[in-house]
């Protein structure tokens, strides 16, 4: 049940996330207007994408709805299951008993089934009812997101319509768009801005290191369970390791190579990118009660670097390619690729529409934007971003980037083509940083570094 409701917030915290794609389209219209066709298409952009939005959120709801019916009919199955166990046993110890005895039995089994009938109706019911309740309240926020989309699209259709009725006007063009951006700022207020610069409040430093490393600890990779627990790949100690709310190890499991990259599938599996010389292979690895329990792996025909997902989509990074999978192991397509150099594709996240992949090209000092399709959209160099290392984009939206030799924690524009701060140097304790995550739970960046310790910055 936990896990399920997890679940259910996790969909619903990316089904918010997903409103603040308004901010990301309302930069179409901050430029001034060039005439009525500029504005038209700007606008027509706007509304097309809103529309998806709202598409998407419908769809969530109803997925929301199944999980429910899904989990209830699981429920009962497992009632059912231990209501036929229990007569089997019955039945087997009743064999060559005397009729009294039988009676007996008779009495006690049937006591036994009012036992677990009751025990059912309330322990089980219960957990359904307060499930139940929490899918309402979910969909009733979900659709007010939907009401306040629908209205932006009302707005921004009339604007449109004006337009059309504008012609090529100048000054009542520049009325126009001031008019509609003004309109998009409200909607900005009221889903969200993806754009926001994330400040620092606060940071510690964590130790991660346990009796059986023999080695110093290198922390390539991190991702956030929805709870606020967190998995690092130690990648010289060929470990994953998990830490608590407290940032301690309690669990860890060793890998058979060296884990290099790690990545959220569901509220409590990950994906492990593990890579040597002679294995290069997505081990699954599932959190269980404070235990990491190794699934399913499939092996890889290319070198694995980095790794991330995106509604049941893998994208793995092979030092000069990007490449998509699915969960079960099949290469879709190619997306990018650049032989110019070593590690030209080191590093990847997504975005949390899927609309945009970002990659880092570590000796080429470089981040790349590229769109859902691989082509290229934008390249962002930094001399505060030398030999950059880490990529995670937050569930807002916020592009976070680290430069390992330059030891900086940078936060880049959606958009992949400015920078919107610094929020970390060697000041605060950042020394040569090997990998960054975002946890909503404790609105925190964590940093992985390669002296056995991570950093943990509280932010807003």
């Amino acid at each position: 049940m936990k896990f399920l409701r997890l679940g259910l917030i996790l969909n619903f915290h990316i089904l918010s996330i997903q409103c603040s794609k308004v901010t990301q389209i309302s930069e179409l219209t901050n430029s001034q207007p060039t005439g009525l066709e500029g504005m038209s298409v700007k606008l027509e952009t706007v509304l097309g994408e809103i529309k998806t939005l709202q598409i998407s959120q419908k769809a969530s709801i109803q997925s929301l709805q199944k999980t429910y019916k899904e989990h209830s009919a699981v429920m009962i199955e497992q009632m059912r299951g231990n209501l036929n166990t229990y007569i089997d046993e019955c039945d087997n110890s009743s064999v060559g008993t005397s009729g009294g005895n039988e009676q007996y039995l008779k009495e006690e089994m049937c006591k036994s089934v009012l036992s677990i009938v009751n025990e059912f109706d309330n322990i089980t019911t219960k957990e359904l009812n307060e499930m139940k309740a929490e899918v309402i309240s979910i969909k009733g926020s979900v659709t007010s997101s939907i009401h306040k989309c629908t209205s932006v699209h009302s707005d921004l259709s009339q604007f449109h319509e004006i337009v059309q009725k504008i012609g090529d006007h100048k000054q009542l063009c520049l009325i126009a768009s001031i008019k509609c951006k003004h309109i998009i700022q409200q909607a900005l207020t009221l889903l969200g801005k993806s754009g926001k610069a994330l400040i620092v409040q606060s940071n510690t430093k964590h130790y991660v290191r346990i009796p059986s490393d023999k080695d110093v600890c290198i922390m390539r990779g991190i991702c956030v369970l929805p709870d606020g627990q967190v998995l690092i790949v130690d990648s010289k100690n060929q470990k994953v390791k998990l830490l608590n709310q407290q940032y301690q190890v309690v669990s860890h499991w060793d890998v058979n190579a060296r884990p290099v990259d790690i990545c959220l599938i569901t509220p409590s599996e990950v994906a492990v990118a593990v890579n040597t010389s002679k294995i290069h292979e997505v081990q699954f690895i599932t959190v269980n009660q404070g235990k990491l329990d190794p699934g399913r792996k499939f092996q890889l025909q290319h070198t694995c670097r980095g790794i991330a997902h995106h509604q049941d989509d893998l994208y793995i990074c092979s030092r000069t390619a990007l490449y998509k999978y699915t969960l079960s192991g099949k290469q879709l397509c190619r997306l990018y690729q650049d032989r110019s150099g070593d590690y030209t594709v080191y590093k990847c996240a997504v975005s949390p529409t899927g609309d945009r992949l970002y990659i880092i090209s570590r000796y080429q000092n470089k981040l790349l934007t590229l769109a859902r399709d691989g082509t290229l959209l934008a390249t962002y160099t930094d001399p505060a971003l030398e030999r950059p290392s880490g990529l995670h984009v937050t569930p807002a939206g916020q592009v976070l980037v680290c430069g390992f030799e330059s030891d900086t924690v940078l936060q880049v524009g959606w958009e992949g083509e400015s920078k919107l701060a610094t929020l970390a140097t060697q000041e605060d304790g950042v020394w040569y940083p090997q990998s960054v995550c975002y946890c909503s739970t404790t609105s925190s960046i964590i940093v992985g570094q390669g002296e056995n310790n991570i950093l943990v910055f509280r932010v807003e």
